[in-house]
């Protein structure tokens, strides 16, 4: 969330950020019960000296919890999800782009409630995902679903990749200090059950994946 300090009327003011806000996916899994997950999930508990390494992978990860969008039931219901290479990317992008406006909403929604205006009174809303390319894009979506009014100017930013919220941060910043009066209200939101895909024997690559992206 940025803002503008218009102490003195005649110099360009600053951004200042007055709100933080945090959300996670609704499944938290400690990361120590998470290689026999992973290994049941995927139908792979045959692979055994595979499932020892990839227990040692995720000790070393220094990772003590997750908090992911994908169960056994929403796997179950996309059985490509497990099977490497299949096709599987129609159900991928019906699970992201419903999901991720979603989870903005969640960390937007406490952000704004820590500011302690109106939503009415945000200006510009910038939205950052590398997750489910849709159009309406995503900042269309959480706009309809905090509420904001139709003249709130909109920036969607898709696949930034790690240096995602620096950019939407600059962006804020130059938006802030360039138009008197803005309220930001910027939203990064990621889920990347793009990235899932159950392990593989020839394809060591997948288990350090898997042992430090949260999906």
């Amino acid at each position: 969330m940025g803002s503008l300090d218009t102490m003195n009327e005649n110099r360009r003011g600053r951004a200042a950020v007055l709100a933080i806000g945090t959300a996670n996916p609704p499944h938290c899994f400690y990361q120590v019960d998470y290689p026999d997950f992973y290994f049941r999930v995927t139908k792979s508990h045959h692979l055994t000296s595979l499932k020892d390494k990839f227990r040692r992978i995720c000790k070393k990860s220094a990772i003590r919890k997750r908090y992911m969008h994908l169960t056994e039931d929403i796997i179950s219901k996309h059985p490509n999800l497990i099977i490497y290479k299949a096709p599987s990317f129609d159900a991928r992008q019906e699970i992201l782009v419903t999901e991720v406006p979603k989870l903005g909403k969640d960390a937007a929604l406490k952000a704004i409630k820590e500011w302690g205006q109106p939503i009415s009174n945000i200006t510009h809303l910038i939205f950052c995902t590398s997750s489910g390319i849709d159009m309406p894009a995503a900042d269309h979506q959480l706009a309809k679903l905090i509420g904001l009014k139709s003249s709130v100017q909109r920036f969607m930013l898709y696949q930034q990749g790690c240096f995602a919220a620096r950019t939407a941060l600059r962006l804020a910043k130059d938006l802030a200090e360039n138009n008197p009066g803005a309220r930001v209200l910027a939203v990064c939101s990621e889920i990347m059950v793009g990235s899932f895909q159950p392990p593989s024997e020839t394809h060591l690559d997948v288990l350090v994946g898997s042992a430090c992206t949260f999906f």
